[in-house]
């Protein structure tokens, strides 16, 4: 008989953002799918309004993981996971809590700050791994003391991650062009995001909203995803959240995708479509920065009416969608998904081979 192994995700969580309980959700259905007698369970603040999405058992708390050392390291002592997996949340107190109950640590920092604790000595005692969620061109190489910090201590694995996506699914993909009257390669695709405006941020998901309805009424086919439009528009198709694997396939198939600087902006490049992106918070501008540097992606006019413009006119130019789809396949941002599962199987899980 197997012994029991499980997983434990601790993502950042609350009333707006979604991007770390997403990540988590992609990896933890597809190491179901490779290791069926896994078990997953997710810590989340009970405020978030997509628990429907996260299709596993989860304890709820009032707010962030982060935010209840005590009630987490109790979960982490009753459940006595194989593995846990803190993403861009967490203190000392919790990653201890989790040794000390023999689970194997992995710590995901996909923003500057996050990254700065993850090479905090005391952490890298604790940890076996950290991710860096985002391609090095993005993310930045390794410091000098970083590199000097490994050296020293010999832990953790460090790996930068690219995109992590589902594999496609074309019936999946048949019934959501269906849902939504979408014909594949003819239609644009607006993500604005579910969070909230930052402080100095030129667009919010209202005003990209504005955008996805003006483009509507052009008749272009547009779907908004995850944001509701000022005022009813006839012409929009409109969508709640979507689970990621929905999203995915949605983004397979658009001619164009207008999108923030987040989790999802990584996830349109390595699907390989045409964006222009928008930043609403601080650390966007700068993801969205090394992605037009690169050639890969364009940056959003911080006027509405000029975000527009600039939709209308890269529509109307085959030849710019083209030069970004093969700027974009030269780049090969891939998907890590199934090297982070490989690296799950060394830390325990693949003991139920």
């Amino acid at each position: 008989m197997h012994p029991v192994r499980s997983v434990l995700f601790i993502p950042v969580s609350g009333p707006s953002g979604m991007g770390e309980v997403a990540r988590c959700v992609v990896i933890a259905q597809a190491l179901q799918r490779r290791w069926p007698l896994v078990q997953v369970h997710f810590a989340l603040s009970a405020a978030a309004p997509y628990l429907a999405q996260v299709p596993f058992p989860a304890t709820l708390l009032p707010s962030s993981p982060t935010f209840h050392p005590r009630e987490v390291s109790q979960l982490i002592r009753t459940l006595r996971p194989t593995v846990v997996v803190f993403d861009n949340a967490g203190r000392t107190v919790q990653l201890r809590a989790a040794k000390a109950a023999g689970a194997r640590l992995v710590y995901v920092s996909s923003r500057r700050r996050q990254r700065r604790k993850a090479f905090r000595l005391r952490w890298m005692r604790l940890l076996d791994d950290h991710w860096i969620a985002y391609p090095r061109f993005i993310a930045g190489a390794s410091s000098v003391w970083e590199r000097l910090k490994l050296r020293l201590m010999g832990r953790p694995q460090v790996r930068y991650l690219d995109a992590l996506l589902p594999a496609h699914d074309s019936q999946l993909a048949t019934s959501l062009l269906g849902r939504f009257g979408l014909t594949r390669g003819e239609y644009v695709l607006v993500v604005p995001g579910g969070g909230t405006t930052h402080r100095g941020a030129r667009h919010s998901p209202r005003t990209v909203a504005a955008v996805a309805a003006a483009l509507a009424r052009r008749g272009t086919a547009t779907l908004l995803v995850g944001a509701e439009p000022a005022a009813p528009e006839d012409a929009l198709r409109t969508s709640g959240r979507l689970a990621v694997a929905e999203l995915c396939e949605l983004v397979r198939g658009a001619r164009l995708v207008l999108v923030n600087g987040g989790d999802t902006l990584l996830q349109v490049l390595a699907c390989g479509r045409a964006c222009i992106a928008v930043p609403m918070a601080g650390d966007q501008a700068h993801r969205i920065a090394c992605c037009v540097g690169a050639g890969l992606a364009l940056e959003g006019d911080a006027d509405p009416a000029g975000l527009e413009a600039q939709a209308v006119a890269l529509l109307a130019a085959p030849g710019r969608i083209a030069a970004l789809e093969a700027a974009l396949g030269r780049a090969r941002i891939g998907n890590a998904l199934d090297e982070v599962l490989d690296r799950l199987g060394v830390l325990g899980l693949g003991t139920l081979d």
